[in-house]
């Protein structure tokens, strides 16, 4: 089947499974935006809008053959710009999602290990321990991964990865890029094959996202507001990403 005549995710698995990316990275944009296009004032609104999208798009991922996702949910200049009532809204919502991961029946049946990666000693103590149940309920699970970026800037991951190496005392002759990835937030997982952001409706930019891990990644961006993202679009992104000719640099 041509990639052309594709009209499923399913046939896609099924024809281009050898074709698809193996890490997919998220960017959720437009959460504030698509709630005052709604005529809703309450961007905490769209906060919650955003987040119930994005339970709703990770089995089609997954039934895609996606196994590694990233998602960029929160940075560290997202909390330094938004209002204190804004924030601890923001933190809820966290919270909220660390909670529903271990009741969420999609994550166990799908073996989904869920970890949250950035600064997470800045987020709240309540928040922090409903991380570290949600890491011991789904530790064992190895079929799927995803990560929440959090807390995050994809700067300061790299500062605190040679802070980490200078301090562990690796000789300069010994530090390779194999030695960087090992100590970032991101370690366990593979490099991004492909970034998809939404809402970008100025520009093409990734925002400090998984700085290391975007060296070699395709990008797509979409004007479209993150809740409105859907399957359809998933299709879309997969579909464009198989038709191009990934070079990697060379």
């Amino acid at each position: 089947m041509d990639l052309e005549e594709i009209n499923t995710l399913a046939q896609l698995k099924e024809n281009f499974a050898d074709h698809l990316p193996k890490h997919i990275g998220l960017i959720l944009d437009g959460n504030r935006r698509w709630i005052r296009r709604q005529g809703i004032k309450d961007v905490r609104k769209g906060h919650i809008a955003g987040y119930k999208r994005l339970k709703k798009i990770l089995n089609p991922f997954f039934e895609a053959g996606i196994h590694y996702l990233s998602a960029y949910a929160l940075s560290t200049e997202n909390v330094k710009k938004r209002s204190e009532k804004e924030v601890r809204a923001l933190f809820k919502l966290i919270l909220r999602g660390v909670d529903d991961v271990i009741k969420e029946p999609l994550i166990h049946d799908k073996k989904v290990k869920v970890r949250l990666i950035g600064h997470l000693s800045k987020l709240p103590k309540d928040i922090q321990d409903a991380i570290a149940k949600m890491n011991k309920e789904t530790d064992k699970y190895n079929q799927n991964f995803i990560n929440f970026c959090v807390m995050y800037d994809g700067q300061e991951e790299l500062v605190e990865a040679v802070k980490n190496i200078a301090q562990n005392q690796i000789p300069p002759e010994k530090i390779t890029k194999q030695t960087i990835k090992d100590h970032l937030f991101s370690n366990k997982f593979p490099e991004l094959d492909y970034i998809i952001r939404t809402g970008m409706e100025d520009g093409a930019r990734i925002s400090g996202f998984l700085l290391w891990d975007a060296s070699y990644a395709e990008f797509r961006f979409r004007e479209d507001l993150w809740p409105d993202y859907n399957e359809v679009m998933i299709l879309e992104d997969l579909k464009e990403y198989i038709s191009r000719n990934r070079r990697k640099g060379a």
